[in-house]
Order: structure tokens, then sequence, then C-alpha cells
């Protein structure tokens, strides 16, 4: 059944991902009046299993898949050459229906240290509580206890998880906590919970428990498969925007152009990608990108698609004991599926209620480590993290199966067994890249992304850390079997370093692997062939003063314009230490708290 021809609603939103459902369920729940449009790109998301079924979200990244879009950075020496891929959502509810589900928050001083009015920790703690229903302690102050995302240990316990802590707080001497997420513990191992909901098993979305349980609101609606082109102005007051539908999404459906206007408000709502991308295509933005475009420039702001930022992620393989629970077997399709889809179906337990990865620790370097690692990275230790305890330098964790990285997959040459990987992600690395649009030489948009990864050198050297220290941890538990050469360093022939298959674990107090600078130079070669993003762009849209290349101001409108609004996480100015799901939940839950009082309509 086609869609009604657009016509005119209250508030439109450009993109329909975590954030924009988060508003538009607020607001609609606010004041089921409104007449508010979402339009997303991608595809709805409702009771699919792939977005549902919490196992399944590895097949979001596969290179066929269309519910997240790969943006392909520009090559970089310091990558050795490589064009980064990183993907970002493309479907209702973005990155909430397609990410990894990791349940992390951001310790309280980051947002604090935005220094923006009224996005002080002390305003946003009360919505960090007031969007989860934090299933697994009943008696936790930070926690909130009957908003609309679940968080819970998720469908069942693997072993491998408590290895990772049981080593981690002998051999590595660091403390034992079963919450790191009350907004400053750090330094600590503990569990790690999940965006799982857990009586039901399913993800926990912004799209299913903002937008799609409010299916009895007429006056809510979302229509995918509509990309927008650029927001409509009138006299610089924006009043609608001009859209399409999305190639992907709607291959065989007529391209030309529609327009939905806008009484009240356009929020753009695409990401650290599609916001500045739209501001761009909409006249705002640096006169010399918009220039080389053919854009008509309405408002100079230079800081349109500056301040890109993401984490630092590697991807390490280990092999595991046979006995060992991982999620290999599952995603191969053998028979556990069909039992564990069984037991999901009736009671929301098992491997199908898993992400696989359910320990780690918020790291910092003690006074050995720091003075273990490179030279390069003192200045900014105490320039940033010294004096701030909270800070962690990194997350390590282990993944109970194989996880394939973006730039060196190797499951199509793995044998088919049980396997464990290493990973560690850094919080805040220094460099910063840059997200514009662009036309190729036959006049066809293209995307100018630069990741800036490993720009600055200070961000190498925790990395290298990371990979020694997580290998030390994992030979260290019972499940290990040795490495996956193919996924390490490629060390000298000879080298003690090297790597090797083993009949089980070393001793917990065996001596530590003892690399030559010849290791440390592969070591580095390695992370620069392999570190990949960690799906948390941001930035792109700082919420910061115009004249510090800021975007939008602290109550999200878009300088020198009116009726203009962002709200997604390209308007963090910072870099948050998190997974980033749970700053975009807390965007949005502040949006529709700012738009809620400028319309005079009583937040719930």
């Amino acid at each position: 059944m086609s869609q009604p021809i657009p016509s005119e609603f209250d508030i439109v939103f450009a993109g329909g991902g975590a954030t924009a459902c988060v508003v538009a369920g607020r607001l609609a729940a606010y004041d089921p009046s409104l007449r508010i449009l979402i339009l997303e790109a991608g595809q709805h998301t409702l009771n699919k299993p792939i977005h549902v079924q919490p196992y399944q979200y590895p097949l979001n990244q596969a290179p066929t898949s269309t519910t997240v879009t790969f943006h392909i950075g520009n090559t970089s020496p310091r990558l050795n050459g490589r064009a980064p891929i990183v993907p970002s959502g493309r479907c209702v509810g973005g990155g909430s229906c397609v990410n990894f589900m990791a349940y992390t928050r951001a310790p309280a001083s980051d947002y604090d240290d935005w220094g923006v009015d009224g996005w002080e920790s002390e305003n946003l703690v009360p919505l960090m509580k007031k969007l989860e229903t934090y299933e697994v302690h009943p008696d936790r102050s930070t926690h909130g206890y009957d908003g609309p995302i679940k968080v819970s240990s998720g469908g069942c316990k693997m072993g491998v998880a408590d290895e990772f802590i049981q080593v981690g707080t002998t051999y590595h001497k660091r403390q034992y906590a079963d919450d790191t997420n009350d907004l400053e513990t750090c330094n600590t191992y503990s569990p790690w919970r999940k965006y799982i909901d857990g009586t039901t098993g399913r993800r926990s979305d912004a799209a299913h428990h903002y937008v799609y349980n409010q299916a009895h609101n007429p006056n809510l609606q979302v229509w995918d498969g509509k990309r927008v082109k650029r927001i409509i102005f009138e006299d610089k007051r924006a009043v609608g925007v001009e859209f399409a539908s999305d190639p992907v999404s709607c291959p065989d459906a007529d391209q030309s152009s529609s327009i939905a206007r806008a009484s009240k408000l356009v929020v753009i709502s695409a990401g650290a990608f599609g916001s500045p991308t739209i501001l761009e295509r909409s006249g705002i933005g640096a006169e010399a990108i918009l220039k080389r475009c053919g854009i008509e420039q309405l408002v100079n702001l230079p800081g349109v698609g500056e301040n890109y930022q993401d984490h630092n992620l590697t991807f390490v393989p280990y092999l595991a004991a046979d006995e060992a629970v991982t999620m290999d077997a599952l995603w191969r399709g053998d028979s556990i599926l069909q039992e564990s889809l069984a037991e999901w179906d009736s009671s929301g337990k098992s491997l199908i209620a898993q992400n696989g990865f359910d320990s780690k620790i918020k790291w910092r370097p003690d006074d050995d480590e720091l003075k273990a690692m490179d030279p390069a990275f003192q200045s900014r230790w105490k320039e940033f993290f010294q004096d701030r305890p909270d800070k962690a330098v990194a997350i390590l964790y282990v993944f109970a199966g194989y996880a394939q990285p973006l730039s060196r997959p190797l499951s199509s040459i793995l044998p088919p067994r049980n396997y464990m990987t290493a990973c560690h992600c850094t919080l805040y690395p220094v460099s910063i890249g840059s997200v514009h649009v662009n036309v190729t030489e036959d006049g066809k948009e293209r995307m100018d992304f630069t990741t800036g990864f490993l720009d600055d050198p200070s961000d190498i050297v925790p990395l290298k850390f990371g990979y020694k220290k997580t290998r030390e941890l994992l030979r260290r538990m019972a499940s290990y079997r040795g490495e996956v050469a193919a996924g390490h360093p490629d060390f000298p022939e000879g080298s003690a370093a090297a790597c090797r298959e083993a009949s089980g674990p070393v001793d917990l107090n065996a001596p530590d692997i003892v690399y030559t600078a010849e290791d440390d130079e592969a070591i580095d070669r390695f992370h620069r062939d392999i570190v990949q993003t960690t799906w948390h762009s941001l930035g792109t849209c700082a919420m910061k003063p115009e004249a510090d290349q800021g975007v939008v101001d602290a109550r999200l409108n878009v300088y020198g314009v009116s009726n203009l609004k962002v709200a997604d996480l390209s308007i963090s100015p910072l870099n948050v230490g998190t997974n980033t799901y749970s700053t975009a939940l807390l965007i949005g839950e502040r949006a529709a708290m700012i738009i809620a009082e400028e319309l005079g309509i009583t937040c719930i």
C-alpha cells in the first residue's frame, strides 16, 4: 500500500536512528496531538529477527548488509595506506538495532567537561535513570528501574568471562566490582551487562521501546526508505525537508523529490555522517566545502563536519578449548542453534540472548605499567588522565567466539572450532577527523571522510599495551589453547613472541612474554593495519560556541537559522568514555525535554 502524499506536520525528523526515536517517541507520549514525521533512509525493524534476536547482531555487519551504511574513509599513511571502513546504522532505530548491545555509561565528569549550560551531569543523571530499567540490582542509586530500555545479564552466563575476571583479579592484581557503571568506578574487573530484556531475551532498542510501542497513535508516523536531501528554508527559517526514495531500500521506486513541511520544528537526527552532510547540502557549512560542490551558501558555519571522533578498537583471535561455551557453533548454524532458538522462544534464555562478552575492565595503567609504555603517551597521561581517576584509558575484554575485524576477516579460512577474541578499545584518542560532502568528476555526490585514526603519535601506545596485556590475560585462562597466528602481529622469525598452539594455559605466575624492539615494531605495524572503528562516531555538529567551530547551541539550535535543531551523537563536543548508545539515548531524552519546554508541553 503506497504512503500518503507528504503534507504538513508539526515536527519533521530528518533521520530515524536511536536519538530520533527517543525524541519523537517522548514528544508523542507527552502530547499525542502533535503531528510528528520521522523520515528514515533504511527500512523498518519491527519484530525482525535480525534486530530483535541478540545473537544475530554480526549479520548487520556482513558485506551485503543493507541495515548499515559502510562509509569508506580516505586513505591514510598512519594506517599504512589503508582506507578505513566505518559502518553506521541505516534502519529505523539506527545503531540501537544493529549494535553489539554493550551497556556502559560514561563517567559523569565527561558531561561536565562539555561545559554546556543544562548538560551538566547533575541535570543528566535523572535522565539516565529515567530511560532505563536496570534489571540486575534493585538498590543502586545511579540506575533507573522503570524506564523503557531494559538492561540485564543476558540469556546465559559464559564461563570464559569468569576466567577473564579470575585471571584479572589475581595475575593483573586489580579489584572486582559487580557494577562499574555507577558513573565513577574505574580500573576494576566487572561483569558486562547488556541492552537485552532479561525476561523476553530480546534486544532493547529505541525503535521498539519509544516508537513502535505507540502504533496506536496515528499522529506519530515513520516513513522508511526515505532519504532526506536538504532542509527547506524561508528567510532562514526551516519550514520542511526535501526527500526522495532511498535507492538501496527502494531500488524500484520513483527517485523524484518530495517535500514534507514542518509548522513548528525540523530536527536533523541523521548521525555523525548524515547530519553534517544534510546541513552542507542545505547551504550551511564552510564556504570552501560548499563552493567545490556548487552549493549556494546560506550560513557560514565552518564547524559543520569537523571534530569527527570515534574510539579505536582491535580484535585479536585465540584458540579456545573444545569444552568452552562460545558463540561459534551458533553462528555456524550447528545443531545447537535450533535448540537455543526453542529455549529462547519459550523462556527468553539461551545463547540467543547473548552477545558473547560478559566481563571487562575499564583500564588505567598503574605506575609500573605506565613506565613500560612508550614515552609518546606520557604527556597525554599527565595532561588528561593523571588527575582524572574516573577516566579509563581503554576497555579490555574477552569475547567468547571469533569476532571478525573489519579490516582483516579470517572467518572463511578458519577451521570450525571454538575461539576466543581479545579486544582492546581506547576511549579518549587524541586524533580527530572530518565528514563533508564532495562531488566526483562526473558530478555525483560522494562523502569526503577522514577518520584521523592514529594521526596523533600518542594514540597507538595504549593499543600496543592493550595487545600485550590481553595476551597475558588470555594465555592464563583455563580455556586458552594458543593463538591464531594470522590474526596477530607478524613477529620476526625466531622471536620469543611468536604465536603458537598450546595444550592449555601457562601457569598464573609464569613470566610475561619479553618483546624486542623488532617485536614492538611488528605490533605497531599490526595496529596500523588492523585498528578499526568501534562504531562510536560522534562530534561533527558540535554543541560548542560558534566561534569555537560550534554548530549548535545548548538548546540544540543550529547557529544562523531558526526552527532547526540537531539531536544525535554528532552534537557531542568531546569524546565520551563509553559505548555510545547510552549517550545517544541520553541526548534524546534531553532533546525531548528541551523541545517540550519550548512548545509549552508538560514532560511526564
